[in-house]
């Protein structure tokens, strides 16, 4: 069963509403082993706390018996000790690292179809392209690109617009109101600035590399490598 912190130390709320106490002689499994938490879970009784901050919920580990725990960390690592886990280890490190290389691939090329910049500008689609897609694709990071809740192509534009707003705007050093719906509407606004400038480099229009704020902040980037 799933639960939250309780208000006391060794207490925990369900569901329901119910505060109750761990029972004797459980411990807790912090997160960050996912195929023992799994085991473990199977193995027997076990409560999973979670606390959700804003709309995130955050693991607080898994409650269980301590030999429950202890055994199935045994058997675990007995597998991990193995040349067969060793091989297979490696073949899903190896696989993973071509999956992201695919991805990482067509992220690019769907974030420069969204850019869609006049031929004259081709080298500084690319440049922009890379960086969104350095950015925003790598495992963990967290970001739009990583979502598998909405096509590429969403993703792409979205990654692009976040980019543009941190990079080119003075969006994170302003001073937003606390009043609902405000950020997103600051955002908004950013977000339609960005579209005009993109539409600058789509047209073919001539822009100042010293002044553009998109150019200016690609160079910053290059410096700073």
């Amino acid at each position: 069963q799933v639960a939250t912190p309780g208000p006391k130390p060794g207490t925990v709320r369900l569901a329901d509403g119910s505060v109750v106490r761990i029972p004797a002689g459980w411990v807790n499994l912090p997160p960050g082993d996912a195929t023992l938490t799994r085991r473990v879970k199977a193995a027997g009784p076990s409560i999973t706390v979670q606390e959700k901050k804003g709309r995130r919920a955050f693991s607080k580990g898994v409650w269980a018996a301590a030999e429950q725990i202890k055994e199935q960390r045994t058997k675990l690592e007995a597998e991990r000790g193995t040349e067969a886990y060793a091989k297979r280890r490696a073949s899903d490190v190896k696989r993973r690292e071509k999956k992201q290389s695919e991805y990482v691939g067509t992220f690019d090329a769907t974030v420069r179809a969204f850019l869609d910049f006049d031929p004259r500008y081709e080298a500084l689609e690319a440049k922009l392209a890379a960086a969104v897609t350095a950015h925003t694709t790598p495992v963990g990071s967290g970001t739009v690109a990583r979502t598998q809740r909405i096509p590429v192509e969403r993703r792409a534009e979205s990654a692009v617009i976040a980019w543009l707003r941190h990079q080119t705007t003075a969006y994170d050093n302003m001073t937003i109101e606390r009043k609902k719906g405000r950020r997103r509407q600051v955002r908004r606004m950013l977000a339609e600035q960005s579209r005009r400038l993109l539409e600058t480099y789509r047209r073919g229009r001539p822009a100042d590399a010293a002044t553009c704020p998109l150019q200016v902040a690609l160079a910053d980037a290059k410096e700073q490598e």
